[in-house]
């Protein structure tokens, strides 16, 4: 008998508090009461900072990140109010000077969710901020790696726009930036890489600060970085025939021989040479030395870092001999000037084989200057070109120009 009693005791209790619960939610959904509620780690955010910087002053430091603060209103608002969309604001315009200033904080409820009826009962929230002089500083921006590139890959050098960054802050935060890096977190890379990264600031030791107050002109950075195989590649250089000159008797050598290049397995598969352009061997007296760029598609990269090619071109084989001409003519004259040749005679070389040479005569060379360009007044000169009523096996070597007179009619 008393055990069926003790059992029925536990039941009754149970009911009662299943009952009592179902009361209370109730009254809650039917009458929604007004009570208080602690809303903890607030995040106190800084108000008219700009103002602050254009008297040449800045933040460093708050005695607290976040605040406990506590809100009365119906528990149906109350249940719509967390950390995240509680302002509690600190303005800092009417700090005029360095030093600690203790500003109380104001705390807004959202306006993205229903608020009738909350009110935050009268409290103080009083912050202590630390003011500094403002310093600036302006950085490149680096691109780090973090990873790994997959394996017959190779990653080309990573471009950053932008390329610098100005950092403000005090002088103590400032000092304990030594880099600003956009970290790329990447394994087994095997594709190039474009798009936003968020802008990092390192200390000495290459750490990543979490804990500071400067702040950056931009907060991330385009990277690009191409990620491809690699392939050595020849350089190569057309040789123009000029001067009695053809390119089976010109010997040419380039440093460097080759390149390496990064690009897509598609791309680089047929690529077998990469042409500097083309040298006019009636420009090339015995021996010249010339540099040409190292151009690349947009989408290939030059590993090596070398942007230019040294192009040493040596004619051998011919001989040269000089002749003063007095034939020298003006073609394409305007008609609304009147040009007079000041120039008499100009010495002009010509190479090919010796035999050829000897024949030639200097009446057999003419200098010709084309006109069509002339727009100013005076005695200047102009290009000329030299032309020869003789065999192909012997030619002009240079640039030549002769000096006219031009004024108006």
């Amino acid at each position: 008998m008393m055990e069926r009693l003790r059992e029925s005791r536990w039941v009754y209790i149970l009911i009662s508090v299943l009952l009592a619960v179902v009361f209370w939610l109730y009254i809650r959904d039917t009458e929604d009461p007004t009570m208080s509620r602690p809303i903890y780690n607030v995040p106190v955010q800084i108000a008219n900072e700009r103002v602050l910087e254009e008297r040449g002053l800045t933040v460093s430091g708050l005695s607290q990140s976040s605040l406990t603060v506590e809100v009365t209103g119906p528990v149906s608002v109350l249940n719509n109010l967390t950390r995240s969309n509680i302002t509690a604001s600190v303005d800092v315009s009417s700090i005029t000077e360095t030093g600690e200033h203790e500003l109380n904080c104001r705390l807004i409820l959202p306006n993205n969710v229903d608020t009738t009826g909350a009110f935050f009962p009268e409290q103080s929230n009083p912050v202590t901020v630390t003011v500094d002089t403002l310093v600036t500083e302006t950085m490149n921006v680096e691109v780090r790696l973090e990873g790994s590139v997959a394996d017959g890959y190779q990653a080309g050098t990573p471009v950053a726009d932008p390329e610098t960054v100005e950092l403000r802050g005090s002088a103590e935060q400032v000092s304990r930036v030594k880099r600003v890096a956009a970290i790329l977190e990447a394994d087994d890379l095997d594709q190039s890489f474009a798009g936003k990264l968020p802008l990092k600031l390192l200390d000495e030791n290459g750490e990543v600060i979490t804990d500071s107050s400067v702040k950056l002109n931009e907060d991330s950075a385009y990277v690009t970085m191409t990620v491809g195989v690699v392939k050595k590649v020849k350089l190569t250089v057309n040789l123009l025939s000029g001067g009695g000159a053809t390119a089976e008797q010109a010997k040419c050598e380039i440093s460097p021989s080759t390149i390496t290049v990064v690009g897509s397995e598609e791309e680089l598969k047929g690529l077998t040479e990469i042409s500097l352009g083309s040298i006019d061997l009636s420009q090339v007296v015995d021996t010249a030395t010339i540099s040409k760029p190292i151009v690349l598609s947009p989408t290939l990269e030059n590993a090596d870092g070398v942007t230019e090619a040294q192009v040493t071109v040596a004619v051998e084989g011919l001989s040269t001999k000089t002749f003063t001409v007095t034939n020298i003519e003006t073609v394409n004259q305007p008609d609304n000037y009147q040009v007079d040749v000041v120039t008499q005679e100009r010495v002009v070389v010509i190479r090919g084989s010796e035999s050829v040479l000897e024949s030639l005569d200097a009446s057999q060379i003419r200098i010709v200057a084309d006109l069509s360009d002339v727009t100013a007044t005076g005695t200047y000169p102009v290009a000329a070109t030299v032309y020869l009523n003789a065999s192909d096996e012997v030619g002009p070597v240079g640039t030549y120009t002769i000096n006219v007179n031009v004024r108006k009619r």
